[in-house]
């Protein structure tokens, strides 16, 4: 079955194996983690690539979530306070996961347990929590919060 796309604001990576879907408020640092994430895999030796920022086309196929980028903002991603720059992309990934970018003081100070974001079609991506804060490795958090460290192939 097959769920149309709907536009949801979220900014969209693969890292290794692995699809993300950065979530949250705008001004969050959505945008912010994802790069961060992005610039750390591939020092990594891994592969990773910008679906989409700002703007996501989700939808569901045969029990996959599928991110996709909207042609006008194809190879573009806002950097607050510094502007719109290009970057390589590419067009779908199939997303595993969703992240939410999460600023100090963290409260709660433990996620809650199978936490979980809705998608518009219904589905449901597992929901983890990434702290955003100066001088973090936020891939290197990332890889650990994930069950079993997750397959982040090259690694």
């Amino acid at each position: 079955m097959t769920s149309a796309a709907v536009n949801v604001h979220a900014t969209a990576v693969v890292l290794g194996s692995q699809g993300f879907l950065f979530v949250g408020p705008s001004g969050s640092g959505k945008t912010t983690l994802a790069l961060s994430c992005l610039t750390a895999a591939r020092n990594a030796g891994l592969f990773a690539a910008l679906v989409s920022d700002d703007q996501v086309l989700i939808s569901v196929r045969n029990g996959c979530v599928i991110a996709g980028r909207p042609a006008s903002i194809a190879g573009l991603a806002e950097i607050r306070g510094a502007g719109i720059v290009t970057i390589e992309t590419i067009p779908a990934a199939v997303i595993d996961c969703a992240i939410l970018p999460v600023k100090s003081p963290f409260e709660p100070r433990l996620p809650p347990e199978n936490e979980r974001f809705s998608l518009p079609s219904g589905d449901f991506l597992p929901l983890h929590r990434l702290p955003l804060a100066e001088g973090l490795n936020s891939f290197e958090i990332l890889r650990r919060i994930l069950p079993q460290n997750a397959d982040f192939q090259g690694h």
